[in-house]
C-alpha cells in the first residue's frame, strides 16, 4: 500500500510480533515498518497497527494457551482471505483458531476467528453469489 492508508486498524497486543506475525500469514498481509513499540503490516484492503502494550501493562493481561476469547468488545474487524480451510489451518499453527460455524452472506462465506490473544475478528471466503 504506498503512502498513508486512508484507514486501518490498531491492535495493541502484548506480544506485538507474535500478533504482527499471526495476521501476516492468516490473512497474507506485508510487513511494512517495525520499531520496539509499533509494528505495520498491510494488504491493499487494510492497514494494521500492533502497538505493543508497556510491559508493566502486558503483565497484568492474562494470556492463555489456547487462548481465551475477549468477546467484551464493541468491534469486530473482518478480512478477506482466498480459502477459509486455508485460514483454519495456518492459524491453528500459529496459536489462534478459525471456528468451526460458517455463514452465508452475498457474495461470501463468513467465519468468525480469533488470534492468539484472545481478540476476536472474522474471516471472509468469496463464493459465487
Amino acid at each position: 500500500m504506498p503512502g498513508p492508508a486512508r484507514a486501518g486498524l490498531f491492535i495493541y497486543a502484548c506480544d506485538a510480533e507474535r500478533i504482527a506475525s499471526f495476521y501476516q500469514a492468516v490473512v497474507g498481509m506485508d510487513r511494512r515498518s517495525t520499531t520496539s513499540e509499533l509494528i505495520i503490516i498491510d494488504s491493499p484492503d487494510i492497514q494494521v497497527m500492533v502497538h505493543a502494550i508497556p510491559p508493566h501493562i502486558a503483565r497484568t493481561i492474562p494470556i492463555t494457551s489456547p487462548p481465551e476469547r475477549r468477546e467484551d468488545s464493541a468491534l469486530k474487524f473482518f478480512f478477506t482471505v482466498p480459502g477459509l480451510a486455508q485460514a483454519r489451518e495456518t492459524a491453528a499453527s500459529l496459536g489462534g483458531e478459525v471456528f468451526a460455524e460458517n455463514w452465508r452472506g452475498p457474495g461470501f462465506i463468513v467465519c468468525n476467528a480469533m488470534d492468539p490473544e484472545g481478540n476476536l475478528f472474522q474471516l471472509r471466503e468469496p463464493v459465487a453469489p
